[in-house]
């Protein structure tokens, strides 16, 4: 009879046939139990340990099932050969951890991305999520892989009263944010030696996008209209990610007559579209937002309009769209028609009963009200400060550009802002070449997380830093 060195201790914290399952396997590693050996009974194993047979029975399954034993029919349990196939692993290499300077706490937060979380819809949007939760148990299921189609629907209507877009509900495309939609039309349109213009200054992420998917990007510097088509003729590109309704970091506003020039730029090549993303339009406190480029285009046109709701609404609301144009339908369906959605189906009835019970048009309103006096607030405070400043922005979106005039320049000015608790960028940071075009002594300043009442204390802050 086989023979084994078996302990099995009561008073150990792990259950007994835990312990007899490592006890074996150890013995299986180290060729103390050699291939072909055939177990003890499980009856017999228990009678000598003093343990249930069902103790021993889970150990030996156990056993069973990672491949240490094999069990014959009417025969019992035998061992199976057993090699060590893990290589013997060096040491791990010490890894030093550098400290990061002690810096001063950040009091104030003057980024671009935040928005402000007390004024999201709260009550409204969790009441119509709880409903859907307890009404409609097929949302748990696989929906459309384009969207649910209700939400293409209202996404449909609202885009044609507030921004213009002219769009079925089948050219709407509803996912995970700008980037992923992003990403998923640089695949679509990196043929036929795909490259892009990206506008200089500008949002750097689409660039990286883009070219991480095969498609290199060419900066073509803007002018106080936007990017010039001059600049963009001269690239040779035939593709064009623009910002036409409210340029990031510049603010500025592509006029008619230049958008009419890049769409007759687009029309003139076989293959050339313009990606039109739709940047913080919603915020327009003077006038009503200016119509879409895709709008003067039309559904047939060379325009890809991208959206996102995370200003809106919040950043980790993964909701956002783009509208495809028609000749792009059947490409995009036979490259990614088998993709699933990658919004929830719960988070995308939500925005449809959002926007189809006219809540989304309130809470935008209530939201420009908050922003707009927010800004009015700053703009106030910060020109009673500062005599020698100039404020852009004022009419569009979430951000100002502050230019000191008899600054000490720009790199300074985001210093000792920083140490006097104030996080802001300056303008050349976002120029991805030509940063001597920049103008001097230029930050801009993101407001939208601000709390009203901290305002004459961040001007404070900032005076104190460059005075």
């Amino acid at each position: 009879m086989l023979e084994m060195t078996l302990c099995l201790n009561p008073a150990d914290s792990r259950p007994l046939y835990q312990q007899l399952y490592e006890n074996l396997a150890c013995q299986i590693k180290s060729g103390q139990l050699k291939a072909g050996d055939r177990l003890p009974g499980k009856r017999s194993l228990a009678a000598q340990l003093a343990v249930a047979v069902n103790t021993v029975d889970t150990a030996y399954q156990m056993l069973v099932a990672e491949g240490y034993l094999e069990a014959r029919e009417k025969s019992g349990f035998f061992v199976l050969e057993y090699t060590d196939m893990l290589p013997v692993q060096p040491p791990l290499p010490e890894i030093s951890v550098s400290k990061e300077p002690v810096s001063v706490p950040v009091r104030f937060d003057l980024s671009t991305g935040s928005v402000d979380t007390a004024l999201f819809p709260f009550r409204t949007w969790g009441r119509i999520q709880k409903e859907l939760l307890y009404a409609r148990p097929e949302l748990l299921s696989h929906g459309h892989r384009q969207g649910d189609e209700e939400l293409r629907q209202a996404l449909a209507s609202y885009l044609r009263a507030y921004r213009g877009v002219t769009c079925s509900p089948e050219q709407i495309v509803v996912g995970a944010g700008v980037e992923y939609l992003l990403g998923l039309l640089a695949q679509l349109l990196r043929r036929n030696n795909a490259v892009a213009v990206v506008e200089n200054p500008g949002y750097d992420r689409p660039r990286t996008i883009l070219e991480n998917n095969g498609i290199p990007c060419r900066c073509v510097d803007i002018d106080a209209g936007g990017l010039t088509v001059s600049g963009l003729r001269a690239s040779g590109a035939n593709l064009c990610y623009v910002t036409p309704s409210h340029h990031f970091p510049t603010g500025a506003t592509m006029p008619a007559g230049r958008r009419a020039q890049l769409l007759h730029w687009a029309a003139e090549g076989e293959g050339r579209y313009i990606l039109e993303d739709d940047y913080d339009a919603e915020f327009r406190f003077d006038i009503r937002p200016i119509p879409s480029l895709q709008g003067m285009a039309g559904p047939a046109g060379p325009v890809v309009y991208l959206c996102t709701f995370s200003k809106s609404l919040a950043p980790s609301i993964r909701i956002a769209c783009m509208v495809l144009p028609v000749s792009l339908l059947d490409r995009y369906r036979a490259a990614f028609g088998s993709y699933s959605n990658t919004v929830s189906r719960f988070e995308q009835q939500t925005l449809y009963r959002f926007l189809q019970e006219g809540f989304f048009t309130r809470h935008l309103a209530r939201m420009r009200s908050a922003y707009k006096n927010r800004m009015e607030l700053l703009v106030r405070s910060l020109e009673e400060q500062f005599p020698n400043i100039t404020l852009k922005g004022r009419h569009t979106g979430l951000h100002l550009l502050l230019t000191l005039l008899d600054g000490p320049g720009e790199a300074q000015m985001e210093q000792t802002a920083l140490d006097a608790g104030v996080s802001l960028r300056g303008l050349s940071r976002y120029y991805m070449e030509r940063a001597r075009l920049c103008p001097p002594n230029t930050v801009v300043l993101g407001y939208a997380s601000l709390q009203d009442a901290d305002i004459p204390e961040l001007t404070a802050a900032l005076y104190s830093a460059w005075k």
